[in-house]
């Protein structure tokens, strides 16, 4: 993570909502609630269409994450909130800004703001501290050793 800075702007990754998205993330995670799977219900109990859980959002904020430091980026902590539904149909846009940077001979951190925007708003803002192993790489691998 040595060519991270702070400040740095992730390239903003585009994430169509699609109802096999949303329905597979919420059978995925274990959640059941009818509102991320049945149209009729979701209508009934006042939303538009049914729409994706929060436990979907934060495994695409974490692939968001490691797509961009690499296989052996762990994620330290995922401190995300909901905004703006993701309804089928429409496009979530994720961006990120490094906000702070600390290395140790072991190990480089990084704080990155993320944002994921819809058509209707922002769907999930918050931020990710994310580590990335510092140290001789493997040959073969591109990887610490």
């Amino acid at each position: 993570m040595t060519r991270t800075a702070q400040g740095e702007e992730l390239a903003p990754l585009e994430i169509p909502i699609t109802r096999t998205l949303i329905v597979s993330g919420a059978i995925a995670s274990r959640d059941y609630q009818d509102v991320h799977h049945d149209a009729e219900l979701a209508r009934a109990k006042g939303s538009p269409d049914i729409f994706m859980n929060i436990l979907t959002t934060n495994g695409l904020v974490g692939r968001y994450i490691t797509d961009h430091f690499g296989p052996t980026a762990v994620l330290r902590k995922v401190a995300i909130r909901l905004g703006a539904p993701n309804y089928p149909g429409d496009t979530m846009v994720l961006r990120g800004t490094v906000e702070q940077v600390e290395s140790s001979p072991e190990e480089a951190t990084a704080v990155v703001r993320v944002v994921g925007a819809n058509g209707i708003g922002n769907h999930v803002t918050g931020t990710v501290t994310v580590a990335v192993p510092q140290g001789p790489e493997r040959p073969g691998t591109g990887g610490p050793a």
